[in-house]
């Protein structure tokens, strides 16, 4: 998608994600056999619900319709949230995965230089990251500090067994 008509498209539709309290993470076009696909990317600190996005998919349709940014040929909207394995990349994406088990890949700049590092997300402030990486072979955890400037790609990583903040507190 060009960069004139993603900003557009991100001019036009960031009021009614706002409208929502929801954040716009992403516009995607991209073709689907003969027609485009449209894919909007929201979320919030709550998380978003499948019945927020089918009212703003409705809202966005309508606007989209109104407007010439999509032009004449025929595409396909989808409004979704990003999902659990989306790359964390703005610091609201790392508040929102304090608790959660996160895979980083570190650039190097760092004291403890280049590699990767598999931790839990303890506290966000605006330089970096507190961190518990998990003891190996029945060691305990350890802390550890890391500065946003020396990470190179972090994910969340999915666990399964994990039990939920209200499982534990009971």
């Amino acid at each position: 998608m060009s960069t004139t008509q993603s900003d557009r498209l991100r001019a036009l539709l960031e009021p009614l994600v706002a409208a929502k309290s929801l954040d716009l993470e992403d516009i995607e076009l991209s073709k689907a056999g003969k027609r485009r696909m449209l894919r909007i990317i929201v979320d919030s600190d709550e998380g978003v619900e499948l019945d927020a996005c089918a009212e703003l998919s409705r809202e966005i349709s309508d606007q989209l319709d109104e407007s010439d940014a999509m032009g004449d040929d025929e595409y396909v909207l989808e409004v979704s949230s990003p999902g659990a394995d989306r790359p964390l990349t703005e610091h609201r994406h790392y508040v929102r995965a304090i608790g959660r088990l996160v895979k980083f890949q570190l650039s190097g700049e760092g004291e403890k230089g280049a590699g990767e590092l598999v931790a839990r997300i303890l506290d966000v402030d605006d330089e970096g990251l507190d961190l518990e990486v998990p003891g190996v072979k029945g060691r305990k955890a350890t802390a550890r500090r890391i500065a946003f400037t020396d990470i190179a790609k972090a994910r969340v990583e999915i666990e399964f067994n994990r039990k939920d903040k209200k499982e534990e507190e009971a």
